[in-house]
This record gives structure tokens, C-alpha cells and sequence, in this order.
């Protein structure tokens, strides 16, 4: 399996952290892209994982951070939702039981592994050896599992937001929310494949409602809900920049670059901004949240945004 990076600098291991009692967040550094965050609650039963890593080596090394803790069986995985960095590893803890929702396991399926297209986004990115592994049991609205006493309330947004099909994960007897990429603390948000308008409901209706007192996002450090507002802010910057954009005449790619991200500036994967943009014009142009657009072409207007150069990716 090769370790070497189509870019210059790497990241250290990924933590486990304790964030309440028999709850660990697993956090990688630097929660660029494909480099997300993880979590596992353990009891006498065994471990619920949620989600897992892009890459082999990723998820390995939080099999190992698992086992630091714990030398009890994973029962079971809950996904967040379909996308890669989550996803990809769901194989290495077989035979643990994979639960997502109904829509996500269908994205999954439809999506598949990285293939070849990927490389002209990221660079040849070192994924390891993957086996696709979607959810087998299913849910429509909720689940709930419960490790010992604890329970573990899965609940799906609601409408597409990140994805089409995103799921929390909400500890009520910790107040500690699992938001997937509901929430981002440090990096850019992502709703190319979602929704901005979508994104902003479930966060003002579902998920500051909750009132979590321990966030872990699925990108970037553990945090408080501030980090709701963060997001709320910046999607909200990427409507008016959209708004601004569309009245001039400008395309996303266009607008992203005349306008920009203005205070948000300082969020890794800036270039985020102009597939987000690509959704909110489609917003505005009337297509509901989740509608099919061309990924490809913003994702190729992303790569143009950072001067033709693949997207750092140090997963």
C-alpha cells in the first residue's frame, strides 16, 4: 500500500478523546478533505462505530485508537451519510451491523469507490485496498440503539442539507451531538451535493433545537453549539454572494472569484465556495434541495479556482 501524497505536507494520526462517559470522538487532523472525524460508544455489549475513514490506512489506524480503549466486539456502524470519507472503510469492521438511511445506502450504492475521475480533483490519493459496504439494515425517519443504559437516537435531517441523506447522531443523556457534515468547525461547509437552503432549515429546526452542549462536527476539532452559528453565517454569505453573482451576470466560478469568501477567508478548502455556489444558483433558479446539477463541472470549476492545481487531499 503506497504512503506517499500527491502533496508536500502530511498530517499525524487521528485521537481518540473522551467526550463523556463511554462516549469517544476519534478527530484527524486537519479536516481538509477526505480527513474526517469518526465516533465510538462503548459498553459491556460492545461498540457502536460512527461512520468510518476514506482510506484503508485511515481506518485502520481507527481500528487501532478502538482497540486503545476497548477490547470489546463493534456491533454495529452507523453511517451519517454516503460520502467517501465516511464511508469508504465500512468493509474493515466487518462484521459489525451497517445502518444509515434509506436514501444514503441508495447514494452509496449509485456512487460506488474513488474511481479514476477522482485523481483529476485530488491527485492520485493512496485509498488502499476498498470493498464497497452499504448499510444492511435501514431506516426511514429514526433508529435507536442503546450501548448498556446510554441510548443512541439516529435521526435523518429531514430534506437534503449536506447530502440527500443525512443523519445525527444525538446522545440526549451526554447532550452530545454526532453531526456528521451537518457542521464543519474550521473548514469550509460543503453543499455542492445538498442543499443551502436545505442546510440552513435543519440546523435553525432540528439541530439547535436539540440545545448539545458537545458538538462533534464531522470535520475539525470537538466544540460547543457555537459552531452552529458559525456555519449558519457562512451559508448565509454564500446565498448573498449567489444573489449578488446571478444580478451581475456572473457565473459561480466568476462570482467566487470577484466577490469571494469574504470573513470566511481563513476556513480550509476555500475553493468549496464555488460548488456551493453552483448549488445556491441552482436554488434560485427554482430547483428544489437535493436536484440533480452537474457535479462534475463544479467540481472542475473548483480545480480552476485553485489555479488548475488537484485540491490539497492528505488522506
Amino acid at each position: 500500500m503506497s504512503s506517499s501524497h500527491p502533496h508536500d505536507d502530511s498530517m499525524p494520526p487521528g485521537k481518540a478523546v473522551e467526550v463523556a462517559d463511554g462516549v469517544f470522538a476519534f478527530i484527524q487532523p486537519d479536516g481538509s478533505w477526505w480527513i474526517n472525524n469518526t465516533a465510538f460508544l462503548v459498553g459491556g455489549q460492545g461498540v457502536i462505530s460512527v461512520d468510518s475513514c476514506s482510506t484503508e490506512r485511515r481506518t485502520r489506524e481507527y481500528l487501532a485508537a478502538i482497540r486503545t480503549v476497548t477490547d470489546r466486539p463493534i456491533r454495529a456502524l452507523v453511517n451519517t451519510h454516503h460520502h467517501g470519507d465516511h464511508t469508504n472503510g465500512n468493509h474493515l469492521l466487518a462484521p459489525a451491523a451497517v445502518i444509515g438511511h434509506e436514501a444514503m445506502r441508495e447514494a452509496m450504492i449509485e456512487t460506488g469507490l474513488p474511481g479514476p475521475a477522482y485523481n483529476a480533483v485530488w491527485g492520485d490519493v493512496p485509498w488502499g485496498e476498498l470493498e464497497l459496504e452499504p448499510p444492511f439494515v435501514t431506516f426511514e425517519d429514526r433508529i435507536a440503539l442503546h450501548v448498556d443504559g446510554m441510548r443512541c437516537e439516529v435521526a435523518n435531517a429531514g430534506t437534503a442539507a449536506h447530502t440527500v441523506s443525512d443523519s445525527y447522531v444525538w446522545i440526549p443523556d451526554h447532550s452530545v451531538l454526532i453531526s456528521g457534515d451537518l457542521l464543519f468547525n474550521g473548514g469550509t461547509p460543503f453543499l455542492l451535493m445538498g442543499s443551502v437552503a436545505g442546510a440552513i432549515d435543519v440546523l435553525e429546526n432540528r439541530i439547535k433545537p436539540l440545545g448539545a452542549r458537545t458538538v462533534v462536527p464531522g470535520h475539525g476539532g470537538i466544540c460547543g453549539p457555537e459552531v452552529i452559528d458559525d456555519v449558519l453565517a457562512y451559508l448565509r454569505h454564500v446565498q448573498a454572494v449567489a444573489e449578488q453573482g446571478r444580478e451581475a451576470g456572473l457565473t459561480p466560478l466568476e462570482a467566487a472569484r470577484e466577490i469571494g469568501p469574504g470573513e470566511f477567508e481563513g476556513l480550509l478548502d476555500s475553493e468549496r465556495l464555488v460548488g456551493n455556489l453552483h448549488r445556491a444558483y441552482a436554488e434560485l433558479d427554482g430547483a428544489a434541495p437535493g436536484a440533480a446539477i452537474d457535479l462534475f463541472a463544479a467540481l472542475i470549476d473548483m480545480v480552476a479556482y485553485n489555479g488548475g492545481k488537484p485540491l490539497r487531499c492528505l488522506a
